[in-house]
């Protein structure tokens, strides 16, 4: 085994409140794309700014154009080793919460339960109005939508209704973002995966973890603005590394 491989395993087994945050990186595994590298969907088309969303009804029509274009993507998509392997820290009582940038639902999949997983970018597999909140499921509005590009409006206050994520330009969700800010606090063993650790506010969670004492594991295949205050860093396959780690 490599010293790497050794260290990592070695602080998993002695640590009992552990805290897993992921980026896109762990889910380009289960065949989603990252949005944000050379070549990633944000690259060919640019991302629309929550405040064009809510002025222009075009907008939220090319919106609604991209996210079911996509859909034919997500859908397909399943967890892969890796979130298995977090599945199976959580299930083993070690992993207390997972925090993810990723709105793709592979956390819940895998069976790690909903309130466990802090999702601080938002989910796309469901739709939110922005007004009172009331929750649309995705059938519903591509449904209303293939009607000529028929936008969905809030049956409820007449609001707009959005995927529930969080767009360019919009404030992050606090109750969310406190969540991930007390699970940090709380944990031995801070592990971050597949992120670049450049998107702000979110990145500095795993600096809190370790201003409070907890050791900071990052793996991620590009180097991050963190890796300095890293107790340990990998540059690895993440479903292969968490997989080899979690059953070692």
């Amino acid at each position: 085994m490599d010293a790497d491989l050794a260290d990592f395993t070695k602080l998993i087994e002695e640590c009992q409140k552990i805290v897993v945050f992921t980026g896109a990186g762990i889910s380009t595994e289960s065949g989603i794309p990252d949005f944000r590298s050379p070549g990633g969907l944000w690259e060919k088309n640019r991302p629309i700014d929550f405040s064009e969303f809510i002025s222009s009804e075009e907008a939220r029509r090319e919106s609604w154009r991209r996210k079911f274009a996509m859909d034919s993507v997500l859908s397909k998509a399943e967890p892969n080793k890796g979130h298995m392997a977090i599945s199976s820290l959580y299930k083993s009582g070690r992993v207390t919460a997972v925090i993810t940038q990723n709105i793709d639902g592979l956390h819940q999949s895998s069976g790690i339960e909903d309130e466990d997983v802090i999702e601080v970018h938002g989910n796309t597999t469901y739709a939110k109005c922005l007004d009172c909140h009331s929750r649309y499921e995705l059938d519903y509005i591509r449904e209303i939508f293939a009607d000529n590009e028929t936008l969905p409006i809030c049956k409820q206050c007449n609001g707009i209704v959005k995927t529930a994520t969080i767009s360019f330009g919009q404030a992050m969700p606090v109750n969310e973002m406190r969540q991930a800010e007390l699970a940090a606090y709380d944990s031995d063993l801070f592990i971050a995966i597949g992120s670049s650790l450049v998107v702000y506010p979110a990145a500095e969670i795993p600096l809190l973890a370790k201003q409070r004492g907890a050791r900071l594991v990052i793996l991620n295949r590009e180097p991050t603005p963190l890796d300095e205050y890293a107790d340990l860093v990998l540059r690895r396959e993440i479903g292969d590394t968490l997989d080899f780690v979690t059953k070692t």
